[in-house]
């Protein structure tokens, strides 16, 4: 670059300290850049409320429990995300939880497969129903919302057949899939350690980030900023620690989300199969001038949040104590749906993060518990989540259109 070329300001944010920031932010929310700004406030406003409300909201078991309800629609809702990247919907995530939970409940209770066995077989049918969705879609060119819904109904109706007479089939005492809802790491430590290495993994990943841009001759991020970033973090962590060990320690539920959601959101962001995600949901036709297989990513999106779906199945299985013909139906799929894009994540397409899935299955189970806590009828709870639902995808409307009033795509 000639020196007569004056730098994007934007690039020079990180090097201006605090002021810069504050001009950043500035500049984002006129620019229709809210990110997770709403879901976070809508947080603090759930846990104030019901807090006052019924004054144990707040206590270390009704949070724990909030942290063991979230696995298994977090899971889903993970899974839903990457689909909302492509800018498409998966109606069937629901009939495959249930799908999912029938066939490992058939196989490992009724038929004596061996549990570990039939849960990899059960996620695997998902696999393969989600790149049967993926084909018809990418393919053949069916809308995902029609193949999905065919899937909707298919789907449920196998599951019915699958369980037979059975009308419910009990998780065993001794299941590893009982364990995802039940087991608890007890021992104090271990919700430490926990807090410990994400709090170790997020700063070494902001140290290397920095060095790969300080490589690259980058405006690089200063020093003070990332001990604040990292202070954060570990606050947050260990405060989250320190409450579940007021409790019954770690839940099993939970580690195994975060697992997923630190995966997943490594994929999307820090590998090339992840951008291509969203550059096919940003713009399918650019993404495939620029030789991308948008076919491909398109399949193997579905194929993966069809799995996740399947595997998430089992931990709402395990909440319900057991497999039946009517479980992932109800408003489970709407749930699931509702917690991606309460997260953040667009309907549009192309813009959204994995940790949509974290913070909206929070708030769907927030309003939920506070609401069952305050004795509210299941209507009222059906009403609200709604209303939260519209006032999200308001939200993603109206930044949209400031985006591309401000020029910003």
């Amino acid at each position: 670059m000639s020196d007569d070329l004056a730098p994007d300001p934007r690039l020079l944010v990180r090097e201006r300290g605090l002021a810069g920031y504050v001009e950043a932010f500035r500049r984002r929310i006129r620019g229709g850049e809210l990110g997770s700004i709403p879901v976070i406030v809508g947080m603090i406003v759930i846990a104030v409320v019901f807090q006052s409300q019924t004054g144990n909201f707040l206590s270390p078991r009704n949070l724990s429990n909030i942290t063991v309800y979230i696995a298994g629609p977090g899971i889903m809702a993970v899974g839903i995300v990457l689909v909302l990247l492509l800018g498409e919907i998966d109606l069937s995530v629901g009939s495959m939880a249930g799908l999912s939970a029938a066939l490992w409940a058939v196989l490992s209770v009724s038929h004596g497969v061996d549990d570990l066995l039939a849960i990899v077989l059960a996620v695997g049918a998902g696999a393969v129903v989600g790149t049967v969705h993926g084909f018809f879609f990418a393919r053949v060119g069916v809308p995902a919302f029609v193949v999905t819904l065919a899937g909707f109904l298919g789907w449920s109706g196998l599951q019915i057949w699958v369980m037979g007479d059975e009308g419910t089939i009990n998780v065993p005492s001794d299941s590893l899939v009982r364990d995802f809802y039940n087991f608890y790491f007890s021992d104090i430590s271990a919700a430490y350690s926990l807090a410990t290495v994400v709090t170790a993994g997020y700063v070494f990943a902001l140290w290397r980030q920095e060095r790969r841009r300080q490589a690259a001759q980058l405006p690089t991020r200063q020093l003070g900023e990332i001990v604040v970033r990292g202070a954060l973090v570990a606050v947050a962590a260990f405060l989250t620690a320190y409450t579940l060990n007021q409790h019954r320690g770690l839940p099993l539920a939970l580690v195994v989300f975060l697992v997923i959601l630190l995966l997943a959101d490594f994929m999307v962001r820090r590998t090339t199969y992840g951008r291509q995600i969203y550059a096919v949901g940003g713009n399918a036709e650019a993404a495939r001038r620029a030789g991308i297989n948008v076919e491909f990513v398109r399949l193997t999106v579905f194929t993966i949040g069809s799995a996740l779906a399947a595997f998430g199945g089992l931990f709402v299985a395990a909440q319900a104590g057991g497999a039946s013909k009517s479980l992932g139906s109800g408003n489970l799929l709407m749930n699931v749906i509702a917690a991606a894009v309460i997260g953040g994540t667009s309907l549009f397409g192309g813009r959204g993060w994995i940790w949509s899935a974290l913070l909206g299955t929070l708030v769907i189970q927030s309003i939920t518990t506070g609401l069952r806590l305050m004795s509210m009828s299941s209507e009222i709870q059906y009403m609200i989540t709604g209303a939260v639902l519209l006032i999200a995808v308001v939200v993603d409307s109206v930044s949209r259109q400031t985006r591309r009033s401000a020029g910003r795509t």
